[in-house]
């Protein structure tokens, strides 16, 4: 509790009642006869009790007694007390003194009524301030706890679109082997063994959610890209050109997947020659945005039909990991086949 105390009767409230002191001093100074620096020690010396009692009245708790009301009644008590004893003080103690000289008696209502209603201003004042730092405090709290609940809904959220995924990849990537099979393919064997080899490394990305990277996205896009390679050889070819210094970006799992997937399932499949596929990133400008895309020579968006599940859900996925600053776009090459394109919003 001492510790408290000497810790609240700072310099900055030791300063306040100096400044107060003065000044009333100062204001008082033309109607008493009394020299300026005797009055100037007795208003300092008001002052002062006044804010030990306030400062030792706010480290009390009184279950029945608000503790800025108690404060207001020590200022209250204090100032008159206060004022009473320096004017003793100043008489050697002869109460008949003050009491019966109506000069000083005067002076004594003036100091002591300045330091009653100057306290008790400073005191409301108080508690005003105290209000308004515990109201800005709350604020802050909700703020930050609303922070946190959207944070987990929006958690929530991105494991339910990832979800959507998965049924929607497997069931793809089922048919692309069911597809070698039936072909009777001499390659079918290696591409099992690739295939299952994928699934091991793709399927636990699905449980990532938002805390995959780029990475381990353009590995999972590569591996794709070879088993496709593996199943067409004669019809597929792809390029991937990606900045490695975008490697360690937060990024969704199956998202570049999704506009690869749609890219030959959509546009290099239906094509009777085959087609390209090129996956490339940069930043761009100053460095702030990142921009990817996955563009294909397939038959373009006129004979493709709906892009699919996974490009339905793309544009959430991302702003769910890079705010609103995401843009998803959907265009036709000059020559032929489409060009997807994503951009957002990244620390360097």
């Amino acid at each position: 509790m001492w510790r408290r105390f000497l810790r609240e009767l700072n310099v900055g409230s030791v300063g306040w009642a100096v400044g107060l002191a003065v000044t009333v001093a100062s204001l008082l100074n033309p109607i008493f006869v009394t020299p300026f620096p005797a009055l100037l020690g007795r208003t300092l010396f008001v002052a002062l009790a006044v804010v030990l009692a306030h400062r030792l009245a706010g480290l009390w708790r009184f279950r029945w007694l608000p503790r800025w009301l108690a404060q207001a009644l020590a200022v209250v008590l204090v100032a008159p007390a206060a004022t009473l004893a320096v004017y003793l003080f100043s008489t050697s103690g002869d109460v008949a003194a003050v009491l019966e000289n109506p000069y000083r008696m005067l002076g004594l209502l003036w100091i002591a009524g300045c330091a009653t209603v100057l306290g008790v201003l400073v005191t409301l004042g108080a508690v005003v301030r105290e209000r308004e730092a515990q109201a800005h405090s709350q604020a802050l709290q909700f703020a930050v706890e609303r922070s946190e609940l959207e944070r987990q809904a929006l958690d929530a959220r991105l494991t339910m679109l990832t979800a959507q995924i998965e049924p929607h990849f497997l069931f793809n990537t089922l048919a692309n082997v069911q597809a070698l099979v039936e072909s009777g393919s001499p390659r079918a064997a290696s591409v099992l063994k690739s295939l299952i080899a994928y699934l091991r490394a793709a399927l636990p990305r699905l449980q990532d959610g938002g805390q995959a990277s780029l990475a381990d996205e353009l590995m999972l896009v590569r591996s794709y890209l070879e088993l496709m390679h593996m199943r067409m050889p004669d019809r597929l070819t792809y390029a991937v050109d990606v900045d490695p210094a975008l490697s360690s970006l937060r990024f969704p799992p199956m998202a570049l997947l999704t506009l690869v997937e749609n890219a030959i399932r959509h546009g290099i499949d239906p094509a009777e020659q085959g087609g390209h596929i090129e996956l490339g990133g940069r930043r761009e400008g100053d460095g702030s945005r990142v921009r990817l895309w996955v563009s294909d020579t397939g038959i373009g968006l006129r004979g493709s039909g709906t892009p699919g599940t996974g490009l339905a859900n793309l544009r959430s996925r991302l702003q769910g990991v890079h705010g609103a600053s995401v843009t998803v776009s959907l265009t036709s090459n000059a020559t032929r086949g489409v060009r997807a394109e994503l951009s957002f919003e990244a620390p360097t």
